[in-house]
C-alpha cells in the first residue's frame, strides 16, 4: 500500500525549517560565530550607489581634525576603490579590510531602522492653537519630573518654554529623533532645535503599547500608523498614551545650521548612519547592503550598496542594528517611519593604518 501521508509530512516539515524574508533578510553566508567576523572577500551582487560618500568623507574631514587624523587614509583608498573599480570583491586590491556583522540571528541580518530631521511648526507666545509647551533643560539633576508631571504644569512659571505647538505628538516625535527644525509660524524665523538634555527616565515605546493595547496591528506598526491614530483619537486618550513613556527630552535652539549627529559632523540623507560606539567608533565606514522599500513600506525585493559613515549614536542602537539618516521634513518622516528591515553589513578598514583588523573587539564584546 502506498503511503500517501509520507509528502504531507515532508512538506510541514520543509516549512518549519522555512527562513522568514519578509523584511529583506538574507541567507547567504552560513552562520557566523561572532559579532565583527574577518572576511577576505566581500561577495555582493547588489545594485551599487556611492554618490554621497565623497560628500560625507569630506564633511568629517573638514569638521574634525581628530577624526580626520584616524579615518582620512581609508577614506581616500575608498574613495580611490569608488573611482576605479567599485566592485566590492576588488577591495582587497586597495589594501581595504573588512569585517562582517554576524547579525542578531548570526546569519548576517542586520537590522536597518530608519531616524529624520522634522520640522516642526510652533508659535512663541501660546495662543487657541498652540498651546503645548516645548521646554528647555531645566535644573533638575536626577530630580526632574516625568512626562505625566510635565504635562500636568510641573515646569509652568520657570520661564523655560521655548515655543508653544499646537498638538502633542509633534515635540513627542521631535524628542524621539533627539533633534530637529523649528518654524515660528507668527515671525516666519527658523530655528534648530538640538538636544539639551533629559529627565533620566526610562524609555517606553508609545508603538509597542500600542500594539500591546490591540490598537495597531504589529505588521502595520510605523511612525505614520501613530501620527494616523493620534488624527482619529481625542486629546486626552494622546496624552494618556504619551504619558505611557515617562521619558521626556528638553531642547536647546540655535541657528538654523545643518543637522549634526553626536559626532557634531553635518549628516547628509542616505550616507550616514547611527551604530553602537562599542562597534563603532565615530567616523567609522562601514560598506551595507541597504533594504529598498516600495512607499507602503513593504520590502521592494531588493537591496543597494552603499558605503556608509558612523557618526551618530542612540539609546536604541546596540550591536546588529543601525539607525540610518532620511534627511529632513515629511517626507523623510514617513521613509523613516517605515524602516525596520535587514540588510548585510561589512565593517572596513585599511591595512597598515589605526583602522586596520576591524574584526578586533575587547574580549568582553566577543560573542
Amino acid at each position: 500500500m502506498i503511503n500517501k501521508t509520507l509528502p504531507l509530512a515532508l512538506v510541514a516539515l520543509l516549512a518549519g525549517c522555512a527562513q522568514p524574508t519578509d523584511r529583506a533578510q538574507q541567507y547567504l553566508d552560513g552562520e557566523f560565530p561572532q559579532t565583527l567576523n574577518k572576511v577576505t572577500v566581500v561577495d555582493s551582487q547588489t545594485p551599487r550607489d556611492f554618490t554621497e560618500f565623497h560628500r560625507q568623507a569630506h564633511e568629517v574631514v573638514s569638521n574634525s581634525p581628530s577624526m580626520a587624523a584616524i579615518y582620512q587614509p581609508l577614506y581616500e583608498k575608498l574613495n580611490e576603490w569608488v573611482l576605479q573599480s567599485g566592485d566590492p570583491a576588488s577591495l582587497a586590491q586597495f589594501g581595504v579590510q573588512a569585517a562582517q556583522l554576524g547579525g542578531g540571528d548570526k546569519q548576517g541580518n542586520v537590522l536597518f531602522t530608519g531616524y529624520f530631521s522634522p520640522v516642526m511648526e510652533l508659535r512663541h507666545q501660546a495662543n487657541e492653537k498652540f498651546k503645548y509647551p516645548v521646554y528647555k533643560m531645566p535644573n533638575c539633576d536626577e530630580d526632574c519630573p516625568t512626562r505625566a508631571e510635565v504635562y500636568a504644569g510641573a515646569l509652568e512659571g520657570q520661564g523655560l518654554e521655548l515655543g508653544y505647538a499646537a498638538n502633542r505628538i509633534d515635540p513627542f516625535i521631535m524628542e524621539v529623533q533627539g533633534s530637529g527644525f523649528v518654524h515660528f509660524e507668527d515671525d516666519d524665523t527658523l530655528e534648530y532645535f538640538a538636544y539639551g538634555g533629559k529627565n533620566n527616565k526610562a524609555y517606553v515605546s508609545i508603538g509597542k503599547v500600542l500594539i500591546e493595547r490591540g490598537e495597531v496591528p504589529r505588521a502595520k506598526m510605523s511612525l505614520k500608523a501613530i501620527k494616523d491614530w493620534v488624527l482619529e483619537n481625542d486629546d486626552a486618550t494622546v496624552r494618556e498614551l504619551l504619558e505611557q513613556n515617562p521619558s521626556f527630552v528638553f531642547f536647546e535652539p540655535r541657528s538654523a545650521a545643518p543637522v549634526t549627529g553626536s559626532a557634531g559632523i553635518p549628516l547628509l540623507p542616505m550616507a550616514s548612519v547611527a551604530g553602537d560606539r562599542s562597534l563603532f567608533p565615530m567616523g567609522t565606514p562601514i560598506l551595507a547592503e541597504v533594504p529598498l522599500l516600495n512607499p507602503d513600506g513593504t520590502w521592494s525585493g531588493g537591496h543597494q550598496l552603499r558605503l556608509l559613515l558612523v557618526l551618530d549614536t542612540g539609546g536604541a542602537v546596540k550591536q546588529n542594528h543601525l539607525d540610518l539618516y532620511h534627511g529632513m521634513g515629511p517626507r523623510a518622516g514617513t521613509e523613516a517611519g517605515h524602516y525596520k528591515h535587514f540588510g548585510r553589513v561589512w565593517k572596513l578598514g585599511l591595512e597598515g593604518s589605526a583602522t586596520e583588523a576591524p574584526w578586533a573587539l575587547p574580549p568582553e564584546k566577543l560573542q
